[in-house]
């Protein structure tokens, strides 16, 4: 199973650059893809941003082009740098991790494990 430590989270206005960490450890010989997602209050938890142990990688629309995310070649830490910042980027972010052992992935096969989350919150 793998652990990881969320990082990073931070109170900035806009335009500022963030960087968010997920230290992973652990064993990850079933780790399919890690990513970030947010949540607001009243809304569910959204993908932020996703990558598979493949080095794909997934934007929401809404941070495409502003956010980055990456991994190093250990998948011992993930990172989510977040640039031209919006207040709208305000919400608590959890790292993911989709858990699959089997063969063939297919969407919902996999398991969900979740951190604890971390605060960013962007001021006009």
């Amino acid at each position: 199973q793998v652990y990881f430590v969320e990082s990073g989270g931070d109170l900035g206005q806009v335009g500022v650059t963030l960087s968010l960490s997920c230290s992973m450890s652990g064993g990850k010989h079933c780790l399919y893809s890690t990513g970030w997602y947010r949540q607001t209050p009243g809304h569910e938890r959204a993908l932020v941003a996703q990558i598979s142990r493949h080095g794909v990688t997934k934007y929401a629309d809404s941070v495409a082009g502003r956010f980055t995310i990456s991994s190093d070649s250990g998948m011992n830490t993930l990172t989510l740098q977040m640039t031209a910042l919006k207040p709208e980027d305000t919400a608590v972010y959890f790292c993911n991790v989709i858990w699959f052992c089997g063969v063939v992935y297919s969407p919902g096969s996999g398991e969900d494990i979740w951190g604890k989350g971390t605060m960013v919150t962007v001021s006009s």
